[in-house]
C-alpha cells in the first residue's frame, strides 16, 4: 500500500519519466540504425508501427542531408495503388545516404512531444497552485485544428491518392490567397510547406488541450485516492497497535 500511495502522490513525475521515454524511443531507432544495431532499431520500428502510418515522406530523418524528403527524393518505385504505396513508404527506414527515419511521423512527434512539454509546464505550475481545468469550449477549440487537418488528409489520401489529393496539391489554398506565397509552400508534405505547418499547429493544440483539460481532473482524482488510501493505512496501523496492546496486556 505504501508503494501505491507513493505513485498516487508522485503520479506526475512517473508520467513524465514514462511518457518521456515513450517519446524518446522513436528517435532512438534511427540512432541505432545509424550505428548498425539493426535488431534493436527494427524492434522499435515494429513496436511503434501499430501507432502510426510511419510513411517516410511525412517523417523526420536523422543523419541525412535533409530532415524531411519529398516523395520523389526517396529511393522508392511507387505504383498507382494506394495500399502498396503506403506500405512501401512505411517499410522504408532509410539508408546511409538519406539518413534514418524516426519511428513515427511528424504529426505524432508534435502531438505527443507537445503533450509532454505541456505536462512539464503543468507540473511546474501545479507545485505552487492548483490549476483549473480548461473549459469544454477551449478544449474543443484546441482540438479542432487536428480534427480538421487529420480528417481532410484522410479524405484526400483515399479519394485522390497520396500525391494527387486536394491536401497534397493544396490548390484550393493557393486560389484562396491568390498564389501570394511561393508554389513550394502549397505542394507536398516537406519541411516548410502548408501541410507541415498545419501538423505543427494542430499537434501543439492537441497537447495543450489534453493536458489543460485532463490533467486537473487526474490530479483531483489522485489527491482523493491518495487521501482514501492514507485513511486505510492509518486505520490498519491503529488496529495493529491496538491488537499488540491487547496481546501485551494478556501476557
Amino acid at each position: 500500500m505504501r508503494g501505491t500511495q507513493w505513485v498516487l502522490k508522485n503520479w506526475m513525475s512517473v508520467f513524465l519519466v514514462l511518457f518521456g521515454l515513450f517519446n524518446l524511443l522513436p528517435f532512438i531507432a534511427p540512432i541505432l540504425a545509424h550505428l548498425g544495431i539493426d535488431l534493436l532499431a527494427n524492434l522499435i520500428y515494429l513496436l511503434y508501427a501499430p501507432l502510426c502510418h510511419q510513411m517516410a515522406h511525412r517523417s523526420f530523418f536523422l543523419f541525412g542531408d535533409q530532415v524531411m524528403y519529398n516523395v520523389e527524393q526517396l529511393p522508392l518505385s511507387l505504383t498507382g495503388n494506394l495500399s502498396s504505396n503506403m506500405l512501401a513508404l512505411k517499410q522504408l527506414q532509410g539508408n546511409d545516404s538519406i539518413g534514418w527515419k524516426v519511428a513515427w511521423s511528424v504529426r505524432m512527434v508534435y502531438m505527443y512531444g507537445s503533450m509532454w512539454l505541456f505536462a512539464l509546464l503543468y507540473a511546474g505550475i501545479s507545485r505552487h497552485r492548483r490549476v483549473k481545468r480548461l473549459p469544454v469550449w477551449a478544449f474543443l477549440l484546441l482540438i479542432l485544428p487536428l480534427a480538421l487537418d487529420g480528417t481532410t488528409h484522410m479524405i484526400s489520401d483515399f479519394s485522390g491518392g497520396l500525391f494527387q489529393g486536394f491536401r497534397y496539391t493544396n490548390e484550393w489554398l493557393a486560389n484562396l490567397i491568390a498564389h501570394t506565397l511561393p508554389e513550394q509552400f502549397y505542394i507536398g508534405d516537406g519541411w516548410g510547406t502548408f501541410n507541415a505547418w498545419m501538423r505543427l499547429i494542430s499537434g501543439i493544440g492537441f497537447g495543450a488541450a489534453i493536458v489543460g483539460f485532463m490533467f486537473p481532473i487526474i490530479a483531483s482524482d489522485m489527491r482523493y485516492n491518495s487521501w482514501l488510501l492514507s485513511q486505510k493505512i492509518l486505520n490498519y496501523e491503529m488496529r495493529e497497535n491496538r491488537q499488540k496492546h491487547l496481546n501485551n496486556n494478556a501476557s
